[in-house]
């Protein structure tokens, strides 16, 4: 079993490790999967002799003779002569690199060609070092399907050359679509889309490291640095979302003693120097909107209409229905419900809505507070039947039976993607 010291320092050389490989022999798919042959031999051996004064150097040596060993098998020998590459047993010794390659390598794993699911996966395997075991795990699929996944993510990036250093008019591209993936990442861990469970640690905790990596390597960057304090302030909350019995919380109703405040605390100051300085963004409009929530000491002291103009202008630069999902429940807080069912009938239709529970939850609220208790139990019921999440879908089926006798607790802010 790997410590989890050891298990985060083998995850931060990851992508620096297969930078040095992909940028020296390019072939993507073998430099990748020597890399983790190279990680499992560290895991393995670090612990009885202890961390090398050079871990990433010792791990691109490594990496290089398993590639040399793949290279000479019968199945890569094919392919080494079609390509005409370099034979890594002829190459000079690789040294550990002078610059940290991590951000080249998250922009390379969001290739414009991959799907969505490949880029997340792709990009927990490459820049995170997860095994492919641990992401079906988190993902709960069967390994052999995340496997056929990441190898097809691989193969479209080795065809498309796996391009090292890109131009400068793709990273702005590529940067936009790498915090999308960590986003992504980090709500599947926050709310999982489906089991039994409410959250899933290891993938928000993840998505927090990655996002802490890129913030490192682009400390100038606005939106990254949103992103993390977004992430920051959700994922505080995460102890007191639910009970002793595993049942979820609401954010009206949570113990905020349990919130994680230092965490809050670091997530505030870095906002605040980020807003005073810097264009803002939809990543550092949602933070913002989370430290509003962050910051009230009750949720009788919540300021929803800052919340509300925070989202107003979220509106305004995305073109995202759960944007207004969320500025329908401020709006009802805010200024009474009946003008949040008259902004959430804006989207009412919206096509991108048509599967997913939030549009019945937050009308069920709306409803409960207006008074319509029973056409809030149908739609709490119809939410219910939609989220494929047992957790919520307990919540919700127990907030159509409290339907007019409980307080009307809002549903939690979800901003979406």
């Amino acid at each position: 079993m790997v410590d989890r010291a050891l298990e985060d320092l083998l995850r931060r050389c990851a992508p620096q490790v297969l930078g040095v490989l992909v940028s020296r022999f390019r072939q993507f798919d073998l430099c990748e999967d020597a890399v983790q042959e190279a990680l499992l031999a560290a895991s393995t051996a670090w612990p009885e002799s202890g961390v090398p004064e050079e871990p990433v150097g010792w791990l691109v040596t490594v990496a290089r003779r398993r590639l040399t060993d793949l290279w000479r098998s019968d199945s890569a020998r094919r392919r080494r002569e079609e390509a005409a590459a370099v034979d890594p047993a002829e190459a000079v010794e690789l040294e550990a690199p002078a610059v940290d390659d991590s951000l080249e390598m998250l922009l390379l794993c969001v290739h414009p060609d991959l799907t969505e699911a490949s880029r997340i996966a792709l990009t927990l395997r490459a820049v995170g070092g997860l095994t492919t075991a641990e992401i079906a795990r988190a993902f709960l699929v069967p390994e052999a399907t995340m496997a056929q996944r990441i190898s097809r993510a691989k193969a479209t990036i080795e065809a498309g050359g796996a391009v090292f250093t890109l131009p400068a008019d793709a990273r702005t591209e590529r940067l936009a679509a790498a915090l999308h993936v960590l986003y992504l990442i980090f709500n599947e861990g926050y709310t999982a889309s489906a089991g039994t469970g409410l959250t899933r640690v290891d993938l928000s905790a993840e998505a927090i490291r990655l996002t802490r990596m890129l913030h490192r390597l682009l400390p100038a960057d606005g939106e990254v640095a949103g992103l993390l304090v977004l992430m920051l302030l959700t994922d505080a909350r995460r102890q007191a979302r639910t009970d002793a019995d595993g049942r979820m919380v609401p954010l009206a109703e949570q113990d905020r003693s349990r919130w994680d405040h230092a965490a809050i605390d670091e997530a505030v100051g870095l906002l605040e120097r980020t807003l005073a300085r810097r264009e803002v963004g939809p990543y550092q409009l949602q933070a913002a909107i989370a430290a509003v929530h962050a910051e009230a000491p009750t949720d009788a002291d919540t300021d929803w209409r800052q919340i509300e103009i925070l989202y107003r202008l979220l509106e305004e630069c995305t073109d995202n229905p759960v944007v207004t999902l969320n500025r329908a429940v401020a709006v009802g807080m805010a200024y009474g419900p009946e003008r949040g069912l008259e902004v959430l009938d804006r989207v009412a239709d919206d096509k991108r809505l048509a599967r997913h529970h939030r549009p019945d939850a937050v009308r069920a609220h709306l409803l409960d507070r207006l008074g319509d208790h029973e056409g809030a139990r149908e739609h709490f019921r119809r939410a219910a039947r939609a989220t494929l999440n047992l957790a919520e879908k307990h919540y919700l089926e127990d907030r159509a039976r409290r339907a007019g006798s409980a307080a009307t607790s809002p549903p939690d802010d979800d901003p979406g993607t």
